[in-house]
């Protein structure tokens, strides 16, 4: 189908700046539409529609596709004995090293038991005790024992069924295979709805538009940007992407953490890499260099339990001292029938690729696993851009800081998806609802400029085969260390790539629209905003290490960087004056509504 041939259904015009694509040729009405079928995107949908709110859920692969089936540690929530949110918050506070924002993380911890408790009750089984009591372990960075698990090492997995059972018992309408594109918004810069591509067949194909007053992104990571990644070859930033360039703004993006213990497979491997549990060092697993020395005692009084972080950068000190590629993860005091039953699913990767952790040390080392940063949202998940929201991953709550805690992921999902579905309930219900949060100040003006021009920029589209060549540049330059010469030569690379589509070698052969071109713009997008912030932080702080600045410097970096994309495409980066989270929390929020079980 082409620009031209295809029929305009008028379902809005796309906000701000847009990806080169067909106009769509179909549309779909709907009160909701929710991008990403993870535990976040799941349970908005859920929630939205037991509010009697017409919901459409859009997918870039099949529904239990999303990252939130990875996940294999579990999810975190003061659920034992002896255990209170209070402490919870602590350990959060403490791994986010000074920029967590407070009220969101009391706001998660407090409302996360339960929230855990309504998982269940919507169908997810937990591992338990012979007394019926929930298993808890305990990782990095936690003090207590309070990360819930299904299946030993298959919490993700367990959860994503249950909520997809759940999808499909309610007759909830989703679009699967999808790419979104672009966010459509109505004259007066409110959002109304998509536009996306499906791929393969199905009763919808090619470039349409959902319809909606309400786009909850929850689209996941990026952590496809690096060469070596946890995450599944879905994780392209696309929620990001088409965030700013919608005009919302995004934070924190120089925060990627990098997952401490994934199996090494070897200095060229690339791709999704299969990842060895927080849980498995939670149970007494130990890091060890190629002469056994446990090198994480003298590093921190958790030792290898240490914040993520920590211990990340323990394991790449020891590498550089020894010239070694990759360091070991030595559990075979687990025995066989542990490891059968607690971990059954690394056991089973390692063994595919030769490695018998009952009988030898895994050998691991550090790749790129989550996204602290994201779309700005408040703690409603109200981004700055009028109906659009963002949980998850994608989002920026200000929960996770400058490093996610352990666990923390799966929870942030559930308990802000909940919370989203109760105002967006709440704005269809009242004609004067709370507003989203406003732009900061110094944004207001690019923003503005947009919505009064009713005119619409189109980015130059990026050939899938540059999609190598951005990974490579991003793990060589803006990987674990990182400084000054390595970001400076990342950046100038990206910039290459983008002039390179502006002004193509080969005019003739221009690239052309579709799903590889459009992920492989995504990727370029959320590559550059995430080496700008990385050059302009100039400190080490929680996941972002600066071996030019190893330092924590608390008296001028102490603060967020928030970046948007301009009128004329470039970015746009602002510190903020304090340590305050950049989105304006409403004075008198709706009270949310108790969720339906």
């Amino acid at each position: 189908m082409t620009a031209e041939s295809a029929r305009e259904p008028s379902p809005g015009r796309p906000a701000g700046i847009q990806l080169p694509a067909p106009v769509p040729g179909w549309a779909i009405d709907a009160d909701v539409v929710v991008v990403g079928s993870g535990v976040a995107g799941l349970t908005a949908a859920l929630r939205c529609t037991a509010a009697g709110l017409r919901t459409v859920v859009v997918t870039k692969a099949r529904l239990d596709d999303g990252s939130t089936r990875w996940a294999q540690g579990g999810i975190a929530a003061a659920l034992g004995e002896g255990d209170t949110p209070e402490q919870h918050l602590s350990d959060t506070l403490v791994a986010g090293a000074g920029l967590c924002d407070e009220e969101a993380v009391r706001t998660l911890v407090t409302g996360g038991p339960d929230a855990v408790r309504r998982l269940i009750g919507t169908g997810a089984r937990f591992d338990t005790s012979a007394t019926g009591d929930l298993q808890l372990a305990r990782e990095g960075g936690h003090h207590r024992r309070r990360i819930a698990h299904a299946g030993g090492d298959a919490t993700g997995a367990e959860i994503s069924r249950a909520l997809v059972d759940a999808v499909r018992d309610a007759s909830l309408r989703t679009v699967e295979n999808a790419l979104v594109l672009d966010l459509l918004t109505d004259e007066d810069g409110n959002t109304s709805g998509v536009t996306l591509h499906v791929m393969g067949e199905g009763q919808h194909d090619g470039v349409g538009a959902v319809r909606a007053p309400a786009v909850v992104l929850a689209t996941g990571g990026m952590g496809q940007v690096f060469s070596a990644t946890t995450n599944p070859a879905v994780s392209t930033g696309d929620g990001v992407a088409l965030a700013l360039r919608a005009g919302a703004e995004v934070s924190d993006l120089e925060f990627v953490q990098f997952h401490p213990t994934v199996l090494f497979l070897g200095a060229g491997s690339e791709g999704q890499q299969p990842l060895v549990s927080e849980a498995v060092r939670g149970e007494g697993a130990h890091l060890v260099d190629a002469d056994g020395v446990r090198f994480m005692l003298d590093q921190h009084e958790l030792a290898e339990l240490a914040p993520r972080d920590i211990v990340a950068k323990g394991i790449m000190r020891r590498m550089r001292e020894q010239g070694a590629e990759h360091m070991y993860l030595d559990a075979r005091h687990f025995g066989a029938e542990m490891w059968a039953t607690r971990f059954p699913t690394i056991l089973a990767a390692c063994r595919s690729h030769g490695i018998d952790p009952v009988t030898e040390p895994i050998p691991v080392a550090p790749a790129a696993h989550y996204a602290s940063g994201g779309v700005v949202t408040d703690l409603h998940g109200r981004t700055t851009v009028p109906g659009l929201y963002a949980c998850g991953e994608v989002a920026c709550t200000g929960v996770h800081g400058a490093n996610r805690l352990a666990s923390n992921s799966l929870l942030e999902g559930l308990v802000f998806a909940e919370r989203i579905a109760a105002d967006i309930a709440a704005v269809a219900a009242d004609p004067h609802p709370a507003p989203h949060p406003a732009p900061r100040p110094d944004s207001r003006s690019a923003a503005g400029a947009r919505a009064s021009a009713g005119s619409t920029a189109v980015l130059p589209l990026i050939a899938p085969e540059a999609r190598l060549t951005i990974q490579r540049i991003m793990s060589a330059g803006a990987s674990v260390l990182r400084s000054a010469t390595s970001l400076g030569v990342a950046a100038e690379a990206l910039e290459a790539v983008y002039q390179d589509a502006l002004r193509p070698t080969d005019p003739g052969k221009p690239a052309q629209p579709g799903v590889e071109s459009w992920e492989t713009s995504n990727l370029l997008c959320v590559a550059r905003v995430l080496v700008a912030a990385a050059l302009e932080r100039e400190e080490t702080r929680g996941c972002h290490w600066r071996e030019d600045f190893p330092e924590r410097n608390e008296t001028d970096w102490r603060r967020h960087l928030v970046v948007r994309l301009g009128t004329g495409r470039a970015l746009e980066l602002s510190r903020t004056d304090t340590p305050a989270f950049p989105a304006v929390h409403p004075v008198d929020p709706p009270v949310p509504r108790e969720p339906s079980p």
